[in-house]
C-alpha cells in the first residue's frame, strides 16, 4: 500500500480519523473507569465494614489488615444513624492530598480530577466519600493511595488505543478493499482506455462507452467519450484533406506543364494574319497565365518553406520607393492610380527587406487592383512610423472597400480573394512573413471609402519561423 495511490492515502485517513475519534472517546472513557473504579473500592470497603459490624467481638490485626488489603483500601468510616465510626483503620503513609466526593461530581469535574490522577506521578492518599449501597448508612468514607488508580488507569488506556488501533487497522484494510473495487477499477479502466486510444486515436474501436456505475465516473467517461470522437472526426477530416491535397498537387504539376505548352502556342496567334484571333489572343494568353500561376501558387503553398528572416538595417523610403514603381509600371490605366508616400526619408527599420518588400508589394497591388476594378481614379498612400516599442507601416486606398466573405476569411489560404481568377494566397503569406518578424498585420478598417492595412514590426523582435508558405505574392 503506496502513500502515493488514492487508495494509499485513503487508507491512512481513514486510519488516522478513527484515531483521532477514539482520542475524543478516551478521555471520557477514562473518567468512566476512574469512577468505577472508585466506587468499586467503596463497596468492598463497604463489605468490609459489615462483616466488622456482624459480630461483637474485635478484630484481629491480621484479619483487619487482610480486609482493608482486599479492599484496597487505608481507612474506612462509616457513617449510621447520625454516628460517624472507623470500622477499619491502619497506617496512613502520608497526608491526604485531596478529598474526592462522589455524590456531587459531574461529567467535566470527573474528567478534570481525572487528567489530574495521570499527569501527577507521585504516590500520594486520597480521600473518596460516597454513599453506601442497599441504604447500608448514611456515608461511606475511605482513604487510599492513588497509584494503583492511576496504573489501572494507564493500563485501561493502553488496553483502549490498541483495540481502537486494530480497529483502525482493520477498518482502513476494509475501506481499501473497497476504494479497490468501487473507485480504483473503474479509474484504472478509464486510465486503460486512454492509453489505447492514445497509441491509435485514428481508431474508432478504441472510443470509450460510458458503463461506470458511479456518477461522477460516468460523466467523466461520457466527457472522454465526446472528446475522443471529436478527435477522431478531425484526424480523419484532416486525413482526408492531406490525401486530398496530394492530389490536388498532383494535379496541379500535371496541369501546369500542359498550360505551359499550351502559352506557348498562344503567343504564337499573336502573330496570326487573322485579325479576329491577334484580337482574342491577348485574353487567351491572360487566362492561361492566370490558371498557370494557380497551379504554381498551389504548389508551392503546399511544400515550400519560408526560411528565417534575415534582419538587417535598411531605409525604409527608399524600399516603399521601389514597390510603388513596380506597382506604377504594372497599372493597366496610366494615371488612374496615384501613390502616395508619407515616410520620413530617414527612417531606418529593422527587418528583413526582400520579405518586406514583398508584403508592401502584395498590398499595394491588392490597393490597386481594387482601384482599377471601380474604373475611377484613386489613390494608394503609404505611410510609416516609430514609436517605442517598434515601427508600423500602413497602406491605404481609395478603393470599394472589401465585402463581408473577405473580411471573414481575410488570411485564410484559398479563400480570402476579394478579385476574380484571384487565389487568396497573398494575404496569407504577407501575414506569414510578417509574424516570421514577431509582428502581425492588421486591418483597420474597410468601407466604402476605401481600405487600411497596418504592419507591426517590434524593436526587440524574436524571430519565429513563418512556417510553410508561398515562395512568391
Amino acid at each position: 500500500m503506496r502513500l502515493n495511490t488514492i487508495s494509499g492515502r485513503f487508507a491512512a485517513l481513514t486510519t488516522m480519523f478513527v484515531i483521532l475519534a477514539e482520542l475524543f472517546i478516551l478521555l471520557p472513557s477514562l473518567a468512566g473507569f476512574r469512577l468505577d473504579y472508585l466506587e468499586s473500592r467503596l463497596e468492598r470497603a463497604q463489605i468490609a465494614s459489615l462483616a466488622l459490624l456482624a459480630t461483637d467481638d474485635s478484630l484481629a490485626t491480621d484479619l483487619e489488615s487482610e480486609l482493608l488489603q482486599n479492599a484496597g483500601v487505608l481507612n474506612v468510616v462509616l457513617r449510621r444513624n447520625d454516628i460517624r465510626q472507623l470500622v477499619l483503620s491502619s497506617r496512613i503513609p502520608g497526608p491526604i492530598a485531596a478529598t474526592y466526593d462522589l455524590r456531587d461530581e459531574d461529567v467535566l469535574q470527573t474528567i478534570d480530577d481525572s487528567l489530574a490522577v495521570l499527569l501527577n506521578g507521585q504516590d500520594r492518599v486520597i480521600r473518596v466519600i460516597g454513599s453506601p449501597v442497599n441504604q447500608a448508612g448514611q456515608l461511606i468514607e475511605i482513604t487510599m493511595q492513588i497509584q494503583p488508580l492511576r496504573q489501572a488507569m494507564i493500563d485501561y488506556a493502553l488496553r483502549l488505543l490498541a483495540v481502537s488501533a486494530l480497529f483502525s487497522i482493520l477498518t482502513a484494510i476494509l475501506l481499501f478493499l473497497a476504494a479497490q473495487r468501487l473507485i480504483l477499477v473503474p479509474i484504472r479502466r478509464v486510465i486503460t482506455h486512454m492509453t489505447a486510444y492514445a497509441n491509435a486515436p485514428e481508431d474508432a474501436r478504441h472510443i470509450i462507452i460510458p458503463d461506470a456505475r458511479l456518477a461522477e465516473l460516468n460523466e467523466a467517461e461520457t466527457a472522454l467519450q465526446s472528446m475522443q470522437q471529436t478527435v477522431t472526426s478531425s484526424l480523419k477530416q484532416k486525413e482526408r484533406m492531406a490525401q486530398l491535397g496530394q492530389a490536388v498537387a498532383k494535379i496541379s504539376h500535371d496541369l501546369r506543364n500542359i498550360l505551359t505548352t499550351a502559352q506557348i502556342f498562344a503567343d504564337r496567334l499573336e502573330e496570326s494574319a487573322d485579325p479576329k484571333v491577334r484580337r482574342a489572343a491577348p485574353k487567351l494568353v491572360n487566362s492561361i497565365t492566370r490558371a498557370v500561376n494557380l497551379c504554381e501558387t498551389t504548389l508551392a503553398f503546399g511544400k515550400a518553406e519560408e526560411p528565417m528572416p534575415t534582419l538587417s538595417r535598411f531605409n525604409l523610403a527608399q524600399l516603399v520607393n521601389e514597390v510603388v514603381e513596380a506597382e506604377t509600371l504594372a497599372g493597366e490605366a496610366a494615371g488612374q492610380v496615384e501613390f502616395l508616400i508619407d515616410i520620413p526619408p530617414s527612417l531606418t527599420i529593422r527587418a528583413d527587406r526582400d520579405q518586406l518588400y514583398r508584403v508592401l508589394a502584395n498590398l499595394a497591388r491588392n490597393a490597386r487592383q481594387a482601384i482599377e476594378g471601380m474604373g475611377q481614379p484613386g489613390t494608394v498612400e503609404i505611410g510609416a512610423g516609430e514609436g517605442d516599442t517598434g515601427w508600423w507601416i500602413k497602406v491605404c486606398d481609395t478603393g470599394p472597400g472589401l465585402p463581408d466573405k473577405a473580411r471573414e476569411y481575410l488570411f485564410k489560404p484559398f479563400t480570402g480573394s476579394t478579385r476574380r481568377g484571384g487565389t487568396g494566397l497573398g494575404l496569407t503569406i504577407a501575414a506569414d512573413l510578417v509574424r516570421g518578424h514577431g509582428g502581425r498585420l492588421d486591418l483597420l478598417r474597410s468601407d466604402a471609402e476605401g481600405s487600411q492595412f497596418c504592419i507591426h514590426i517590434p524593436r526587440g523582435m524574436t524571430t519565429v519561423s513563418p512556417g510553410p508558405i508561398l515562395q512568391a505574392g
